[in-house]
């Protein structure tokens, strides 16, 4: 049986001089490899929407595009609120604007027939008069937050943190109105 070579007969790999060349192709694949390892799938497992959070996100949308028509018809309805609250209407269609980003395919689904499409108070029932517009208003807006609030702990993630700081928000906008 051949006996094996000395250690220094054996050629090493640490015994070939280290070039540039190979230093720069070493550190470019190990780049790569960090990148695809921090990089995963590409999807955000606490964004990720059931169908039924879609649903609950479409109802939500709805009720602030209820109240959003609600400042619009306390405005018609008392000129001189639309003056001192317009503002607020105007951070009420801002949110109405980041909810239809956060709901997937919001735009595709009809909520009209949902249960909670109208729940903000139906604005579209009965308008207010000049006497009871902001009174009116506050009802719109306070019913709109706790709609808000009680879709938040349906979900995790920025939706959640979405519901519940325009339900902050609008629980805000009802203490201004007082």
């Amino acid at each position: 049986m051949p006996t094996p070579a000395p250690a220094a007969d054996r050629p090493s790999a640490l015994a070939t001089p280290l070039t540039r060349r190979g230093l720069l192709v070493a550190a470019l694949a190990g780049t790569a490899l960090v990148a695809a390892a921090c990089t995963g799938d590409g999807g955000d497992a606490a964004d990720a929407v059931t169908p039924a959070q879609a649903d609950a996100l479409d109802r939500q949308v709805a009720v602030q595009t209820t109240l959003v028509q609600a400042y619009d018809q306390a405005f018609a309805a008392a000129p001189e609120l639309a003056a001192a609250a317009a503002p607020l209407a105007q951070q009420a269609r801002d949110q109405l604007t980041r909810l239809r980003r956060a709901a997937p395919g919001s735009a595709g689904r009809s909520t009209a027939g949902s249960p909670a499409a109208g729940s903000a108070g139906s604005a579209g029932a009965v308008g207010p008069d000049a006497a009871g517009a902001r009174a009116w208003l506050r009802t719109q807006v306070a019913a709109a937050a706790a709609a808000h609030a009680a879709a938040c702990p349906g979900f995790s993630g920025a939706r959640a943190a979405l519901l519940g700081s325009i339900a902050a928000g609008l629980r805000g906008q009802d203490g201004q109105l007082a």
